[in-house]
């Protein structure tokens, strides 16, 4: 006879059974997804560890071909811009690294640096109270001068270039043009007491420059391609590119190659044609080809977009052609009165 101690057995026993089962499923799946999980996690491991060996011979790449740039730049470089005079401009953020890097290059290639122009951001600025201020100080100079003032190919940044071709005759000439000294002096300081540039070295330059070199931001502006600094580069680089023999802008790889940044927006305008752009100039090779594009240019050639960034080409193709060391390049030489009134057109 089936007693209640049967029943109960029997109860216990069925829900052991559940209770058995439940857990050996459980510990089937727990272990067949812990199974899959792992591989997964060794597979990313392993996926990463081939990317930071890749990464690790790339940098190792890189710095072993920095290393040999440094060691042959002098070789490169020399006499490629014997006799040149050379002056450097720089925006508002420029990295010094790369200030520092063309100045070397350029000295190894022979030319002299006659100085830097750092332009500060009130230049930039086109609000009302300010393009008031800075037209005051252009037309000042050019009554003096008996300059004619361009109208300006952007209504934004009219009285910035204006103030260009000012600066422009202050620090640069071809060998057929250029302002005394004293005249040059009168016209950095005007700006430089409104704020709007600092010279160095102080008194910078002594003397007249064919060539010019634009260092582009570190980081690009926050509006893009209608940032003011942006459309105010474009007016400087017109206008020096007329004042001189060769102008080139240059700014560094990671900066070159953010969106809005100026050298991007350089190279979509019709400026683009006037000058030269290096986007590596942060690097040797970037700073070895500047000094290939300014000698390229001054032998003729069309100016070109080089680096790394959206640009035609790594650097010049063929390289330019030492400039013997027997015949330096002829310079201009400032007079006691203007040889050109400053800011005329030509």
């Amino acid at each position: 006879m089936i007693d209640f101690r049967y029943h109960l057995v029997s109860i216990v026993a069925v829900f052991l059974a559940l209770a058995i089962g439940i857990v050996l499923g459980a510990t089937n799946l727990r272990g067949g997804t812990l199974d899959l999980l792992q591989s997964t996690n060794d597979s990313l491991k392993n996926q990463l560890t081939a990317a930071q060996a890749a990464r690790d011979g790339y940098l190792s790449q890189s710095s072993a071909a920095e290393q040999y740039l440094q060691s042959a730049e002098p070789t490169l470089l020399a006499r490629q811009l014997k006799g040149e005079n050379l002056v450097i401009v720089t925006e508002p953020g420029a990295q010094g690294s790369v200030v520092d890097g063309i100045k070397q290059a350029a000295t190894l290639a022979g030319a002299t640096v006659t100085g830097e122009v750092a332009l500060q951001p009130k230049f930039n600025d086109i609000s009302g109270a300010n393009q008031s201020s800075l037209s005051s100080i252009n037309n000042s100079i050019a009554s003096q001068d008996g300059a004619t003032l361009p109208t300006g190919s952007n209504p934004q940044t009219t009285y910035q270039q204006q103030a260009a071709q000012l600066i422009a005759t202050a620090i640069l000439a071809t060998t057929t043009t250029a302002v005394a000294p004293t005249d040059a002096q009168q016209i950095l300081s005007a700006y430089a007491q409104g704020g709007y540039l600092t010279v160095s070295p102080a008194g910078a330059p002594t003397v007249p420059a064919q060539l010019a070199v634009i260092v582009t931001p570190e980081s690009a502006p926050a509006d893009g391609q209608n940032d003011p600094a942006n459309q105010v580069l474009l007016a400087v680089a017109q206008e020096f590119a007329g004042a001189s023999s060769a102008t080139l802008v240059a700014g560094s790889a990671l900066g070159s190659a953010q969106s809005g940044s100026a050298m991007s927006v350089l190279r979509s305008s019709s400026v683009s044609s006037q000058v030269s752009s290096v986007d590596d100039a942060d690097l040797t090779l970037g700073q070895i080809t500047v000094v290939d594009a300014l000698a390229n240019q001054l032998a003729g050639k069309k100016p070109n977009s080089y680096g790394i960034s959206g640009a035609s080409a790594v650097s010049p193709s063929p390289l330019p052609t030492p400039t013997s060391t027997s015949t330096p390049t002829q310079t201009a030489t400032p007079h006691s009165t203007t040889t050109r009134k400053a800011g005329a057109k030509k």
